[in-house]
């Protein structure tokens, strides 16, 4: 019952908060400045994101699979889960924590992506941790960077949209938009509890 009374205010809300919008935008007898509709259109998307996460769970809670879930709003069901679902740690038995405490996460995978793809290996190797230092051996970078080359052709630069940062586990994870002459790609960068590359990888945009 808690949940339908805040899926019911929170769409009331919803319904309110983008009233106000079309009136603003359309009326021009209220003249708002530009950036007063920017404000009110993403408190109308905070709103809309909270809204779908609590039917998301409704839907759970009467037995919808994340597939079922997935399909409707165009994801693969392991990306919806991530987005909405609440993982439990089987080492606590209980849920995972899923803020993002690491605020550069995004400045320094995006600095890490630059350095390995110029090649700049050194100053990349500065943030790895132990078994990446390891593995990522300038062999292993070039055999890497070649399928990728084979697959989508040269990088001309970074692509479109920011770089989007989660917590997945332990793990604080960046995915870094590329772009290549026949194919866009994207950089993932896990980084440890401690900061560290736990993990570097080029995977095809789709890839959960």
């Amino acid at each position: 019952m808690a949940d339908s009374l805040s899926l019911t205010t929170l769409s009331a809300q919803l319904a309110e908060q983008t009233a106000l919008l079309a009136e603003w935008a359309s009326g021009p007898q209220v003249s708002p400045s530009y950036l007063d509709l920017v404000r009110n259109a993403q408190s109308a998307a905070e709103l809309a994101e909270q809204v779908l996460k609590l039917c998301v769970q409704q839907s759970r809670d009467a037995g919808h699979t994340w597939q079922e879930v997935g399909d409707l709003l165009g994801v693969t069901r392991q990306a919806a889960f991530q987005r909405f679902g609440k993982p439990i740690d089987p080492r606590t038995v209980e849920p995972m924590d899923r803020t993002v405490h690491m605020t550069d996460a995004a400045e320094r995978a995006v600095r890490i992506v630059t350095d390995v793809l110029d090649g700049r290996m050194d100053d990349a190797r500065k943030s790895f941790n132990v078994q990446v230092l390891a593995a990522f051996t300038d062999e292993k970078r070039g055999s890497a960077l070649a399928t990728v080359a084979g697959l989508v052709g040269a990088f001309e630069g970074f692509g479109e949209g920011e770089p989007f940062v989660r917590r997945i586990g332990d793990h604080t994870v960046v995915d870094v938009p590329l772009r290549y002459e026949a194919g866009d790609m994207k950089a993932r960068v896990a980084f440890d509890a401690d900061t560290t590359v736990a993990g570097f990888f080029i995977l095809a945009p789709e890839t959960p």
